[in-house]
């Protein structure tokens, strides 16, 4: 592997770190003036529930931002564990790039249409390339 190679596996992690900056922005830019028009104080608020009063497209997104926090775990360390492992390659990159892909689709998708049964099918799509990457990282330590 070269050394391109391997700093080309963490662009994808970094887009996907900035995308999920851009969900916090926009789950904050709709969240905050939702609660300003339902009287919510959040200084106040002592669980999550008591936001169920906001606007279900105000949900969507931060649930979204939430989901960004779960799965992707698993690919920020495939992809680190494959960087310094060092034995990455051009389709190693590309899985990388489609999971990161698929992830924005899935996000842009839950945070305006949101229908479950099409959402679903963008995750399992999604996950395709994760397990890949991670097939691959065991193979190459085989």
């Amino acid at each position: 592997m070269g050394t391109e190679m391997g700093a080309a596996i963490l662009k994808p992690a970094l887009a996907l770190v900035c995308w999920t900056l851009v969900m916090w922005v926009w789950m904050y830019a709709t969240r905050i003036p939702a609660m300003q028009r339902a009287g919510l104080d959040a200084g106040s608020l002592q669980e999550k529930s008591a936001l169920d009063v906001l606007p279900r497209s105000v949900r969507q997104v931060a649930d979204n931002y939430n989901h960004l926090h779960e799965q992707p775990v698993i690919f920020y360390a495939l992809v680190f564990y494959l960087h310094l492992a060092g034995n990455v390659q051009a389709f190693d990159v590309g899985l990388a790039w489609t999971y990161t892909g698929l992830r924005i689709v899935h996000s842009l998708y839950q945070a305006t249409v949101n229908f479950v049964p099409v959402r679903f099918a963008l995750f399992t799509l999604g996950t395709l390339p994760l397990i890949l990457l991670a097939l691959r990282g065991v193979l190459a330590t085989s």
